[in-house]
């Protein structure tokens, strides 16, 4: 069920004007590539969170999804998120986990992760620098959605960055991306 709200409370801060301006998703890290390493706070299991730590251990995919507030999420981001938590299981028998970021602050990502039943850990990025070092993109307050799969060396075997043609990687491309 989408959530539908016209509280707009915490939607114009400076998250949002840091990221007003559209700046386009670019193929700057390339496929064969090594991932940047970053360090986030994990809300859903209340611990910091290294992706470094994943390296030769298990792949991982990095979902970087577009939430406003806690209570505004993007039309396209939301069954995304829902379809990836709904299937979660499915990647961790796999052997591979999926690290959700979000540029929420820690307060409204507690909030998510409730509100939404979240399995997966769901990373806080509100600085918006690990986006950055993605180029993600972004646009109208918030960045943009992309989906990146590791292998267990940290090396970038497929990535999907936004377009309004192809919002967001599926679950079934996602499975099937995965080495």
């Amino acid at each position: 069920m989408m959530l539908t709200s016209t509280d707009f409370t915490g939607l114009i801060n400076q998250r949002f004007f840091n990221n007003f301006l559209p700046i386009p998703a670019t193929n700057q890290l390339l496929l064969g590539s090594i991932a940047p390493d970053f360090i986030l706070p994990d809300i859903t299991n209340n611990r910091m969170l290294r992706l470094g730590d994943y390296f030769h251990q298990q792949p991982v995919i990095l979902a970087f999804t577009r939430i406003f507030t806690e209570k505004q999420y993007c039309p396209f981001c939301y069954p995304h998120i829902v379809s990836l938590n709904k299937y979660y299981e499915q990647f961790v028998e796999r052997g591979v986990d999926v690290l959700m970021i979000t540029s929420t602050d820690t307060q409204q990502s507690q909030i998510v992760v409730r509100d939404l039943g979240l399995k997966m850990p769901l990373l806080s990025n509100p600085d918006c620098q690990v986006f950055r070092k993605y180029h993600t993109g972004q646009a109208l307050g918030a960045p943009l959605p992309a989906q990146f799969v590791l292998d267990k060396t940290g090396t970038i075997q497929y990535k999907h960055l936004f377009s309004f043609m192809d919002h967001n990687a599926s679950v079934d491309q996602l499975l099937l991306k995965i080495s």
